[in-house]
This record gives C-alpha cells, sequence and structure tokens, in this order.
C-alpha cells in the first residue's frame, strides 16, 4: 500500500450550477479530479472523501440529508473508500481524518476540492502543521467570486491568491498533469 492519501474535499452538488454555491471552474476541477482519482485508485493510495455539512437544522445551503450535501458522482467513492463528514472548513477539526491517516501509516498528502480559498486551503495548512508533506493539484479545485467592501475580487483571482500562500510556506503546488507525469 502507498504511504500517500489523496484528500478529496468537499465535491458536493451544492457547488453546481444547480446548488446553492456555484463555483467557477467547477467542471474542469472535477474532471482533473476524476483523473486524479482514478490514477489513484490504480497506485493503490488511499482516497478519503471529504463531505461538509452544517450542523445547524436551519442553514441555509449544507443541511443534512439535502442533494446539496450529496458528493458529486463522478468523483464519488466506491466501495471501501473512506468519507469523513466535517462541520468546519479544516477537514481535521473534530474529526477522525488524523487518526485514520496514520492508523493507516499515511506520510504524504494531496489535496484537491473546493474551494480553494476556504476548504481546500484550511485542509492544507492543518496537514502542513501535523507535519505531512502537502500537494494541492490546484486546477483540481474551483473556488468563486468573493467580495471585499466595495471590491469584487474575480474567483482566478481568489484561487491564484490562496495557492500562492500555500506555495509559500504550506504545501507543494502542481497541475494534473505535472503530478500524473
Amino acid at each position: 500500500m502507498s504511504k500517500r492519501a489523496i484528500v478529496v474535499v468537499d465535491f458536493q452538488n451544492e457547488y453546481l450550477s444547480t446548488g446553492k454555491l456555484p463555483l467557477v471552474g467547477i467542471e474542469p476541477a472535477l474532471a482533473n479530479a476524476a483523473r486524479l482519482i482514478a490514477a489513484a485508485r490504480v497506485n493503490g493510495d488511499l482516497l478519503v472523501h471529504v463531505r461538509h455539512e452544517v450542523a445547524t437544522p436551519d442553514a441555509p445551503v449544507f443541511v443534512p440529508g439535502s442533494d446539496g450535501v450529496r458528493i458529486i458522482p463522478a468523483v464519488a467513492p466506491v466501495d471501501g473508500e473512506p468519507v469523513v463528514v466535517k462541520n468546519y472548513p479544516n477537514s481535521f477539526r473534530d474529526t477522525g481524518l488524523k487518526q485514520m491517516l496514520d492508523e493507516r501509516g499515511v506520510e504524504e498528502l494531496v489535496v484537491i476540492g473546493a474551494m480553494s480559498h476556504m476548504c481546500v486551503e484550511a485542509t492544507s495548512r492543518a496537514a502542513a502543521d501535523f507535519g505531512y508533506p502537502v500537494t494541492v493539484v490546484h486546477d483540481a479545485c474551483a473556488t468563486m467570486d468573493l467580495e471585499f467592501g466595495a471590491t469584487v475580487v474575480p474567483a482566478a483571482h481568489v484561487h491564484a491568491a490562496a495557492m500562492a500562500a500555500l506555495a509559500f510556506g504550506y504545501a507543494a503546488i502542481a497541475t494534473t498533469d505535472a503530478y500524473l507525469a
């Protein structure tokens, strides 16, 4: 078994164009993620799927049991692949993710998913803080436009800033093609 885990963060229906939080670039990110997942299965890497749910019943998004929280079929787990349910951006916070990785002897993480600036970044930073070498495959991630004051920050800039911040001290950043090569 490989000592690597691919952590697939929050690729859920809520982020599709039909969801309540549609992301810019979600379709190409999903296509790249599907390629990475297929390669991980061939290579014997551990695939860990992470699904976000909001813990309060009156939440406007990520409501437990709703269609929005379901993992998108193109990147859905197959039998035997663990699914971690989280309630915070950081996939390690109040979940069994760290214990699962330790029990399986994982030494290195690859992170893909949604949203680049939120859960991908929080999970990657936490993983690095735990001592894992982390690679984020940036074209297998997606995000949205954000606003700060009167400034609209386009998703491409949000994504670039998140990846630049991670590359500064938390993770190696790669493309799908480079990672698979």
